[in-house]
Protein backbone atom coordinates (compact mmCIF):
# COMPACT_ATOMS: atom_id res chain seq x y z
CA UNK A 1 0.00 0.00 0.00
CA UNK A 2 1.26 3.43 -0.85
CA UNK A 3 2.12 5.69 2.10
CA UNK A 4 -0.35 8.40 3.17
CA UNK A 5 -0.10 11.64 1.23
CA UNK A 6 0.40 15.12 2.64
CA UNK A 7 -1.60 18.07 1.31
CA UNK A 8 -1.70 21.79 2.05
CA UNK A 9 -5.00 22.74 3.61
CA UNK A 10 -6.96 25.14 1.42
CA UNK A 11 -8.97 26.39 4.38
CA UNK A 12 -5.99 27.52 6.39
CA UNK A 13 -3.97 30.61 5.61
CA UNK A 14 -1.07 29.20 7.61
CA UNK A 15 -0.42 26.28 5.28
CA UNK A 16 -1.62 23.65 7.73
CA UNK A 17 -1.22 20.10 6.40
CA UNK A 18 -3.42 17.07 6.63
CA UNK A 19 -2.92 13.38 5.81
CA UNK A 20 -5.17 11.39 3.48
CA UNK A 21 -5.21 7.60 3.82
CA UNK A 22 -6.39 4.80 1.55
CA UNK A 23 -9.30 4.06 3.89
CA UNK A 24 -12.71 4.97 2.53
CA UNK A 25 -15.17 6.14 5.18
CA UNK A 26 -18.90 5.56 4.76
CA UNK A 27 -21.43 7.93 6.35
CA UNK A 28 -25.06 7.09 7.03
CA UNK A 29 -27.93 9.17 5.68
CA UNK A 30 -31.68 8.82 5.35
CA UNK A 31 -31.29 9.91 1.72
CA UNK A 32 -30.51 6.97 -0.56
CA UNK A 33 -28.80 9.14 -3.17
CA UNK A 34 -27.65 7.20 -6.23
CA UNK A 35 -27.16 3.90 -4.41
CA UNK A 36 -29.89 2.22 -2.38
CA UNK A 37 -28.00 -1.08 -2.05
CA UNK A 38 -25.42 -0.12 0.56
CA UNK A 39 -27.08 0.57 3.87
CA UNK A 40 -27.35 -0.10 7.57
CA UNK A 41 -30.42 -1.96 8.81
CA UNK A 42 -33.49 -3.09 6.92
CA UNK A 43 -33.88 -6.52 5.37
CA UNK A 44 -31.37 -8.06 2.96
CA UNK A 45 -31.74 -7.61 -0.79
CA UNK A 46 -30.34 -10.74 -2.42
CA UNK A 47 -28.56 -10.80 -5.77
CA UNK A 48 -31.37 -12.90 -7.20
CA UNK A 49 -34.74 -11.69 -5.95
CA UNK A 50 -36.33 -15.00 -6.91
CA UNK A 51 -33.81 -17.20 -5.13
CA UNK A 52 -32.71 -16.57 -1.56
CA UNK A 53 -29.76 -18.31 0.10
CA UNK A 54 -30.29 -20.76 2.91
CA UNK A 55 -31.69 -19.09 6.02
CA UNK A 56 -29.14 -21.14 7.98
CA UNK A 57 -26.50 -18.60 6.95
CA UNK A 58 -28.24 -15.97 9.08
CA UNK A 59 -29.13 -18.09 12.10
CA UNK A 60 -27.51 -17.45 15.46
CA UNK A 61 -25.33 -20.40 16.36
CA UNK A 62 -26.29 -20.02 20.02
CA UNK A 63 -30.08 -19.62 20.17
CA UNK A 64 -30.77 -20.71 16.55
CA UNK A 65 -33.01 -17.69 16.00
CA UNK A 66 -32.81 -15.70 12.78
CA UNK A 67 -30.46 -12.74 13.10
CA UNK A 68 -31.11 -9.19 11.86
CA UNK A 69 -29.17 -7.24 9.24
CA UNK A 70 -26.61 -4.70 10.42
CA UNK A 71 -24.90 -3.93 7.10
CA UNK A 72 -25.53 -4.60 3.43
CA UNK A 73 -22.70 -3.43 1.17
CA UNK A 74 -22.35 -3.16 -2.59
CA UNK A 75 -18.79 -4.48 -2.75
CA UNK A 76 -18.07 -4.73 -6.45
CA UNK A 77 -14.37 -4.39 -7.36
CA UNK A 78 -14.09 -4.53 -11.17
CA UNK A 79 -10.34 -3.95 -11.10
CA UNK A 80 -9.67 -7.00 -8.92
CA UNK A 81 -12.64 -9.13 -9.93
CA UNK A 82 -14.05 -8.14 -13.33
CA UNK A 83 -17.47 -9.57 -13.98
CA UNK A 84 -18.06 -10.31 -10.28
CA UNK A 85 -21.23 -8.87 -8.77
CA UNK A 86 -20.45 -8.85 -5.04
CA UNK A 87 -22.39 -7.99 -1.90
CA UNK A 88 -21.58 -8.33 1.78
CA UNK A 89 -24.15 -8.90 4.50
CA UNK A 90 -23.45 -8.61 8.24
CA UNK A 91 -26.03 -10.09 10.63
CA UNK A 92 -26.28 -10.04 14.42
CA UNK A 93 -28.52 -11.71 16.98
CA UNK A 94 -30.82 -9.39 18.93
CA UNK A 95 -31.05 -11.59 22.01
CA UNK A 96 -29.25 -10.12 25.01
CA UNK A 97 -28.32 -13.62 26.22
CA UNK A 98 -26.34 -14.23 23.00
CA UNK A 99 -24.22 -11.09 23.12
CA UNK A 100 -20.49 -11.41 23.62
CA UNK A 101 -20.64 -15.03 22.50
CA UNK A 102 -19.03 -16.46 19.39
CA UNK A 103 -21.61 -17.26 16.75
CA UNK A 104 -23.96 -14.34 17.50
CA UNK A 105 -22.65 -12.41 14.47
CA UNK A 106 -22.39 -13.64 10.90
CA UNK A 107 -21.02 -12.40 7.57
CA UNK A 108 -22.30 -13.61 4.20
CA UNK A 109 -20.65 -12.85 0.85
CA UNK A 110 -22.94 -12.96 -2.16
CA UNK A 111 -21.39 -13.44 -5.60
CA UNK A 112 -22.67 -13.72 -9.15
CA UNK A 113 -20.14 -14.13 -11.98
CA UNK A 114 -21.17 -12.91 -15.40
CA UNK A 115 -21.08 -15.56 -18.14
CA UNK A 116 -17.72 -15.42 -19.86
CA UNK A 117 -15.93 -13.74 -16.95
CA UNK A 118 -12.89 -15.48 -15.54
CA UNK A 119 -13.94 -17.52 -12.55
CA UNK A 120 -11.39 -18.60 -9.96
CA UNK A 121 -9.88 -21.95 -10.90
CA UNK A 122 -9.29 -24.43 -8.10
CA UNK A 123 -7.02 -26.58 -10.25
CA UNK A 124 -3.61 -26.71 -8.58
CA UNK A 125 -1.68 -27.11 -11.84
CA UNK A 126 -3.21 -23.99 -13.34
CA UNK A 127 -2.67 -22.09 -10.10
CA UNK A 128 1.03 -22.88 -10.12
CA UNK A 129 1.36 -21.65 -13.71
CA UNK A 130 -0.53 -18.47 -12.74
CA UNK A 131 1.95 -17.95 -9.93
CA UNK A 132 4.87 -18.25 -12.36
CA UNK A 133 3.32 -15.61 -14.60
CA UNK A 134 2.72 -13.41 -11.55
CA UNK A 135 6.35 -13.62 -10.40
CA UNK A 136 7.67 -12.75 -13.86
CA UNK A 137 5.27 -9.79 -14.12
CA UNK A 138 6.09 -8.50 -10.64
CA UNK A 139 9.80 -8.50 -11.46
CA UNK A 140 9.18 -6.25 -14.45
CA UNK A 141 6.54 -3.84 -13.17
CA UNK A 142 6.44 -1.66 -10.02
CA UNK A 143 3.69 -1.95 -7.45
CA UNK A 144 0.78 0.38 -8.11
CA UNK A 145 -1.10 2.57 -5.69
CA UNK A 146 -3.65 0.48 -3.81
CA UNK A 147 -6.20 3.28 -3.64
CA UNK A 148 -6.04 3.73 -7.42
CA UNK A 149 -6.24 -0.02 -7.90
CA UNK A 150 -9.35 -0.34 -5.77
CA UNK A 151 -11.20 2.77 -6.77
CA UNK A 152 -10.04 3.46 -10.32
CA UNK A 153 -10.87 7.14 -10.69
CA UNK A 154 -9.24 8.17 -7.40
CA UNK A 155 -5.50 8.06 -7.00
CA UNK A 156 -3.87 9.48 -3.90
CA UNK A 157 -2.20 12.79 -4.55
CA UNK A 158 -4.74 13.78 -7.21
CA UNK A 159 -7.83 15.94 -7.16
CA UNK A 160 -10.03 13.70 -9.25
CA UNK A 161 -12.64 13.26 -6.53
CA UNK A 162 -13.41 10.58 -3.99
CA UNK A 163 -14.35 7.29 -5.59
CA UNK A 164 -16.65 5.04 -3.65
CA UNK A 165 -17.24 1.32 -4.27
CA UNK A 166 -20.57 1.45 -2.46
CA UNK A 167 -21.96 4.74 -3.84
CA UNK A 168 -21.94 5.87 -7.44
CA UNK A 169 -22.18 9.60 -6.81
CA UNK A 170 -20.31 11.84 -4.40
CA UNK A 171 -20.95 15.43 -3.49
CA UNK A 172 -17.31 16.48 -3.82
CA UNK A 173 -14.57 16.06 -6.40
CA UNK A 174 -14.61 16.44 -10.11
CA UNK A 175 -13.97 12.92 -11.34
CA UNK A 176 -16.23 10.66 -13.31
CA UNK A 177 -19.46 9.55 -11.65
CA UNK A 178 -18.37 5.98 -12.28
CA UNK A 179 -15.77 5.18 -9.60
CA UNK A 180 -14.36 2.38 -11.71
CA UNK A 181 -14.25 4.12 -15.09
CA UNK A 182 -10.48 3.90 -15.10
CA UNK A 183 -8.74 0.54 -14.79
CA UNK A 184 -4.98 0.89 -14.32
CA UNK A 185 -4.58 -2.85 -14.86
CA UNK A 186 -6.73 -3.25 -17.94
CA UNK A 187 -3.78 -4.62 -19.89
CA UNK A 188 -3.02 -8.23 -19.07
CA UNK A 189 0.49 -9.39 -18.14
CA UNK A 190 2.53 -11.01 -20.90
CA UNK A 191 3.31 -14.70 -20.37
CA UNK A 192 6.72 -16.23 -20.80
CA UNK A 193 7.67 -16.92 -24.45
CA UNK A 194 6.15 -20.13 -25.78
CA UNK A 195 8.54 -22.82 -27.15
CA UNK A 196 8.53 -23.53 -30.86
CA UNK A 197 5.33 -25.26 -31.91
CA UNK A 198 5.75 -28.98 -32.70
CA UNK A 199 4.84 -30.41 -36.03
CA UNK A 200 1.09 -30.61 -36.29
CA UNK A 201 -0.57 -33.96 -36.02
CA UNK A 202 -4.17 -34.92 -35.63
CA UNK A 203 -3.68 -34.99 -31.87
CA UNK A 204 -1.88 -31.64 -31.62
CA UNK A 205 -4.36 -30.04 -33.98
CA UNK A 206 -7.16 -31.22 -31.71
CA UNK A 207 -5.40 -29.92 -28.60
CA UNK A 208 -4.65 -26.56 -30.21
CA UNK A 209 -8.34 -25.78 -30.21
CA UNK A 210 -8.30 -25.79 -26.41
CA UNK A 211 -6.96 -22.75 -24.51
CA UNK A 212 -3.74 -23.57 -22.70
CA UNK A 213 -3.31 -23.09 -18.97
CA UNK A 214 -0.85 -20.28 -19.71
CA UNK A 215 -3.39 -18.53 -21.92
CA UNK A 216 -5.96 -18.78 -19.16
CA UNK A 217 -3.45 -17.60 -16.57
CA UNK A 218 -2.42 -14.53 -18.54
CA UNK A 219 -6.03 -13.31 -18.59
CA UNK A 220 -6.11 -13.07 -14.79
CA UNK A 221 -6.20 -9.44 -13.59
CA UNK A 222 -2.81 -8.38 -12.26
CA UNK A 223 -4.22 -7.23 -8.93
CA UNK A 224 -5.85 -10.60 -8.40
CA UNK A 225 -2.69 -12.48 -9.33
CA UNK A 226 -0.58 -10.35 -6.99
CA UNK A 227 -2.69 -11.26 -3.99
CA UNK A 228 -3.32 -14.90 -4.93
CA UNK A 229 -2.41 -17.28 -2.10
CA UNK A 230 -1.52 -20.80 -3.15
CA UNK A 231 -0.07 -22.20 0.07
CA UNK A 232 -1.68 -24.48 2.64
CA UNK A 233 -4.99 -25.14 0.90
CA UNK A 234 -7.52 -26.76 3.18
CA UNK A 235 -9.99 -29.45 2.30
CA UNK A 236 -13.22 -27.70 1.32
CA UNK A 237 -15.18 -30.77 2.41
CA UNK A 238 -14.27 -29.90 6.00
CA UNK A 239 -16.50 -26.83 5.73
CA UNK A 240 -19.65 -28.01 3.96
CA UNK A 241 -22.28 -25.39 3.08
CA UNK A 242 -25.36 -25.22 5.29
CA UNK A 243 -28.36 -27.30 4.34
CA UNK A 244 -30.95 -25.44 2.24
CA UNK A 245 -33.50 -23.78 4.48
CA UNK A 246 -36.30 -21.49 3.29
CA UNK A 247 -36.59 -18.07 4.87
CA UNK A 248 -39.57 -17.55 7.18
CA UNK A 249 -42.14 -14.93 6.30
CA UNK A 250 -41.37 -11.35 7.34
CA UNK A 251 -44.01 -11.62 10.08
CA UNK A 252 -42.05 -14.51 11.57
CA UNK A 253 -38.69 -12.72 11.42
CA UNK A 254 -37.39 -10.41 14.16
CA UNK A 255 -38.06 -6.72 13.59
CA UNK A 256 -35.31 -5.12 11.47
CA UNK A 257 -33.30 -2.07 12.41
CA UNK A 258 -34.26 1.21 10.69
CA UNK A 259 -32.61 1.85 7.34
CA UNK A 260 -29.79 4.37 6.91
CA UNK A 261 -28.15 4.53 3.49
CA UNK A 262 -24.40 4.68 3.00
CA UNK A 263 -24.76 7.22 0.22
CA UNK A 264 -21.88 9.47 1.28
CA UNK A 265 -18.23 8.50 1.38
CA UNK A 266 -14.81 10.10 1.39
CA UNK A 267 -11.22 9.12 1.91
CA UNK A 268 -10.08 9.45 5.49
CA UNK A 269 -8.19 12.64 6.33
CA UNK A 270 -6.22 12.96 9.55
CA UNK A 271 -4.49 15.65 11.53
CA UNK A 272 -0.79 14.82 10.98
CA UNK A 273 0.12 15.96 14.50
CA UNK A 274 -2.27 14.19 16.90
CA UNK A 275 -1.79 14.44 20.63
CA UNK A 276 0.79 12.09 22.10
CA UNK A 277 -0.83 9.02 23.63
CA UNK A 278 0.76 7.79 26.86
CA UNK A 279 1.33 4.06 27.17
CA UNK A 280 -0.76 3.89 30.33
CA UNK A 281 -2.78 6.56 32.05
CA UNK A 282 -4.18 6.11 35.51
CA UNK A 283 -7.66 7.55 35.95
CA UNK A 284 -8.07 8.50 39.60
CA UNK A 285 -11.46 9.34 41.07
CA UNK A 286 -12.78 10.11 44.51
CA UNK A 287 -13.05 6.94 46.53
CA UNK A 288 -16.54 6.61 48.08
CA UNK A 289 -14.98 4.25 50.60
CA UNK A 290 -13.59 7.30 52.38
CA UNK A 291 -17.18 8.24 53.24
CA UNK A 292 -17.81 4.90 54.91
CA UNK A 293 -18.76 2.68 51.97
CA UNK A 294 -16.60 0.08 50.28
CA UNK A 295 -16.69 1.83 46.91
CA UNK A 296 -15.44 -1.38 45.22
CA UNK A 297 -18.11 -1.45 42.51
CA UNK A 298 -17.65 2.22 41.67
CA UNK A 299 -13.90 1.81 41.40
CA UNK A 300 -14.33 -1.13 38.99
CA UNK A 301 -16.36 1.13 36.71
CA UNK A 302 -14.53 4.44 36.98
CA UNK A 303 -10.92 3.52 37.76
CA UNK A 304 -8.93 1.66 35.17
CA UNK A 305 -5.69 1.64 33.26
CA UNK A 306 -6.39 3.17 29.89
CA UNK A 307 -5.58 0.75 27.10
CA UNK A 308 -3.13 2.25 24.64
CA UNK A 309 -4.64 0.54 21.58
CA UNK A 310 -8.16 1.57 22.51
CA UNK A 311 -7.02 5.16 22.93
CA UNK A 312 -5.46 5.04 19.49
CA UNK A 313 -8.74 3.63 18.14
CA UNK A 314 -10.79 6.33 19.85
CA UNK A 315 -8.51 9.17 18.76
CA UNK A 316 -8.55 7.98 15.15
CA UNK A 317 -12.35 7.81 15.06
CA UNK A 318 -12.65 11.18 16.80
CA UNK A 319 -11.14 12.90 13.77
CA UNK A 320 -14.13 11.74 11.67
CA UNK A 321 -16.67 10.95 14.40
CA UNK A 322 -19.69 10.15 12.22
CA UNK A 323 -18.05 7.42 10.16
CA UNK A 324 -20.16 4.27 10.18
CA UNK A 325 -17.88 1.96 8.22
CA UNK A 326 -14.22 1.85 7.19
CA UNK A 327 -13.42 0.20 3.85
CA UNK A 328 -10.08 -0.92 2.41
CA UNK A 329 -9.93 -4.23 0.56
CA UNK A 330 -6.80 -6.13 1.66
CA UNK A 331 -5.92 -3.26 4.01
CA UNK A 332 -5.47 -3.18 7.77
CA UNK A 333 -8.41 -2.85 10.20
CA UNK A 334 -8.34 -0.33 13.01
CA UNK A 335 -8.36 -2.51 16.13
CA UNK A 336 -10.33 -1.68 19.23
CA UNK A 337 -7.92 -3.82 21.25
CA UNK A 338 -4.95 -6.09 20.62
CA UNK A 339 -5.40 -8.06 23.82
CA UNK A 340 -8.75 -9.79 23.14
CA UNK A 341 -9.09 -12.94 21.02
CA UNK A 342 -9.71 -11.03 17.78
CA UNK A 343 -6.87 -8.58 18.37
CA UNK A 344 -4.41 -11.35 19.16
CA UNK A 345 -5.44 -13.29 16.05
CA UNK A 346 -5.15 -10.31 13.70
CA UNK A 347 -1.84 -9.29 15.24
CA UNK A 348 -0.49 -12.83 14.92
CA UNK A 349 -1.67 -15.77 12.82
CA UNK A 350 -4.39 -13.82 11.04
CA UNK A 351 -7.91 -14.75 10.02
CA UNK A 352 -8.93 -18.36 9.41
CA UNK A 353 -8.64 -19.42 5.76
CA UNK A 354 -11.57 -19.57 3.38
CA UNK A 355 -13.68 -22.64 4.10
CA UNK A 356 -14.64 -22.98 0.44
CA UNK A 357 -11.30 -22.88 -1.43
CA UNK A 358 -8.64 -22.73 1.29
CA UNK A 359 -7.23 -19.34 0.22
CA UNK A 360 -6.12 -16.65 2.63
CA UNK A 361 -8.72 -14.22 3.96
CA UNK A 362 -8.14 -10.47 3.92
CA UNK A 363 -9.75 -7.50 5.60
CA UNK A 364 -12.43 -5.69 3.61
CA UNK A 365 -14.65 -3.57 5.87
CA UNK A 366 -15.41 -2.86 9.52
CA UNK A 367 -18.35 -1.33 11.34
CA UNK A 368 -17.65 1.60 13.67
CA UNK A 369 -19.46 2.56 16.90
CA UNK A 370 -21.42 5.35 15.20
CA UNK A 371 -23.24 2.64 13.25
CA UNK A 372 -24.86 1.60 16.55
CA UNK A 373 -26.23 5.12 16.96
CA UNK A 374 -27.82 4.88 13.51
CA UNK A 375 -29.15 1.36 13.96
CA UNK A 376 -30.62 2.02 17.41
CA UNK A 377 -31.99 5.48 16.63
CA UNK A 378 -35.53 4.25 17.36
CA UNK A 379 -34.64 2.15 20.40
CA UNK A 380 -35.79 3.47 23.76
CA UNK A 381 -33.77 1.07 25.88
CA UNK A 382 -30.24 2.02 26.92
CA UNK A 383 -29.23 -1.64 26.94
CA UNK A 384 -28.35 -1.97 23.27
CA UNK A 385 -25.46 -3.31 21.22
CA UNK A 386 -22.10 -3.00 22.94
CA UNK A 387 -19.46 -3.94 20.40
CA UNK A 388 -16.51 -1.67 19.71
CA UNK A 389 -16.05 -2.78 16.10
CA UNK A 390 -16.97 -5.66 13.79
CA UNK A 391 -14.17 -6.64 11.40
CA UNK A 392 -15.11 -8.46 8.18
CA UNK A 393 -12.63 -10.83 6.53
CA UNK A 394 -13.27 -12.31 3.06
CA UNK A 395 -11.64 -14.75 0.65
CA UNK A 396 -8.90 -12.87 -1.19
CA UNK A 397 -9.76 -14.79 -4.36
CA UNK A 398 -13.50 -14.03 -4.23
CA UNK A 399 -14.24 -17.69 -4.90
CA UNK A 400 -17.67 -18.90 -5.89
CA UNK A 401 -19.66 -21.45 -3.93
CA UNK A 402 -19.28 -24.96 -5.31
CA UNK A 403 -22.00 -26.15 -7.64
CA UNK A 404 -23.04 -22.61 -8.62
CA UNK A 405 -23.09 -22.03 -12.37
CA UNK A 406 -22.08 -18.91 -14.30
CA UNK A 407 -24.75 -16.25 -14.06
CA UNK A 408 -26.19 -17.73 -10.87
CA UNK A 409 -25.90 -16.20 -7.42
CA UNK A 410 -23.98 -18.05 -4.74
CA UNK A 411 -23.52 -17.28 -1.04
CA UNK A 412 -20.72 -18.18 1.35
CA UNK A 413 -20.11 -17.64 5.05
CA UNK A 414 -17.16 -15.35 5.72
CA UNK A 415 -15.34 -14.30 8.89
CA UNK A 416 -16.60 -11.82 11.48
CA UNK A 417 -14.26 -10.62 14.20
CA UNK A 418 -16.26 -8.86 16.92
CA UNK A 419 -14.41 -6.74 19.47
CA UNK A 420 -16.63 -5.97 22.43
CA UNK A 421 -16.61 -2.93 24.67
CA UNK A 422 -14.82 -3.28 27.98
CA UNK A 423 -17.31 -3.81 30.79
CA UNK A 424 -15.19 -2.07 33.44
CA UNK A 425 -14.48 1.11 31.48
CA UNK A 426 -17.33 3.20 30.11
CA UNK A 427 -15.56 4.22 26.93
CA UNK A 428 -18.41 5.31 24.72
Amino acid sequence: MAPPQQYDSESSGEGEDYTETNVLLGYASKDAGDDNISRLGGRPDWLDTDKSPSAALARCKICKDLMVLLLQLNAELPTQFPGHERRLYVFSCKRKSCRRREGSTSVVRGLRIEPGAKAVSLDKKEENKSKAVEEKTNAQKPQSNLGETLFGSKGLGTSSGNANPFATGLSSGGGSSNPFASNPFSSTPKPAPEPAAPKKTDETTHDAAKPSADEEAKSLPKTFAQTLSLNNPQDPSSNPPPAPEPWPTEAEQPAPYPVSYLSEAEYETLDPTPQTIPQATRMEVDDPASAGGSGKEDKEVFESTMDFDFQKFADRLAQNPEQSIRYEFAGQPLLYSKTDAVGKALSGSGMPRCGNCGARRVFEVQLCPHAITELESEEMSLDGMDWGTIVVGVCERDCQARGVQEGEAGYLQEWAGVQWEELTAQRR
